[in-house]
């Protein structure tokens, strides 16, 4: 039984789901820095170059080789600029199940991007790898990753009470220090009879969910 996901490469309309490389370095420590990263992620705090290198070179490999997940870059296909990153982890070789996290970068907040994304690495899991189930979790009040969960044909499965820590600044201070704050998480799944409609649905929106991959 394949217990790895294959080195892929993903292709939509506007983005290239792709291995992460060394020249992504500088732009993904930087938006592992942003506020929104900052708030909703439990990546170390400042992030650095160095931090970036180790799950570049190291730690995304290992992901996909010791069979957890994959991590994917997710790049604009005009400019090949970083646009964030989607992620497969905890995966369950014999349930045929994985859970599914997205990050965007800042400049490309607001154009669709991240549902595009994710909607391509679903239709690539059911119908390349055959998997049948995907989870997603989102914090209770990052109503943009529910948003993105929503739009592409998600179900809402319930509410996982306590069970995470986010990051608020401290007395709502821009320039203040990080605060753990303990949240709860909605548990969304996608099932392959989900995405039925869905590309269509993202296309009326003004772009084609179509995908490739190699």
């Amino acid at each position: 039984m394949t217990t790895s996901f294959p080195d892929v490469s993903i292709s939509t309309e506007r983005l290239v789901l792709r291995p992460f490389e060394d020249a992504d370095v500088s732009a993904y420590a930087e938006m592992m820095n942003d506020e929104m990263v900052i708030a909703w992620t439990s990546a170390p705090q400042p992030y650095t170059e160095d931090d970036a290198r180790d799950w570049i070179t190291r730690a995304a490999p290992a992901e996909r080789t010791e069979g957890r997940g994959i991590a994917l870059a997710v790049t604009e296909f005009l400019t090949q600029r970083l646009v964030g990153i989607v992620q497969l982890r905890d995966t369950d070789w014999r349930v045929r199940s994985s859970e599914l996290s997205y990050v965007v970068a800042p400049w490309a907040r607001g154009e669709g991007y991240a549902s595009e994304a994710a909607l391509a690495t679903a239709q690539w899991l059911f119908g390349d790898q055959r998997f049948e189930r995907i989870e997603l979790r989102t914090a209770a009040d990052n109503t943009a990753a529910q948003q993105v969960a929503q739009k592409i044909g998600c179900i809402s499965e319930g509410v996982l009470r306590g069970a995470w820590i986010a990051r608020t600044r401290n007395g709502g201070d821009p320039f203040g220090g990080w605060i753990d704050v303990r949240t709860d998480l909605i548990v969304w799944s996608l099932l392959p009879e989900d995405l039925e409609g869905v590309g269509e649905q993202l296309a009326d929106s003004g772009f084609s969910a179509y995908s490739d991959w190699n």
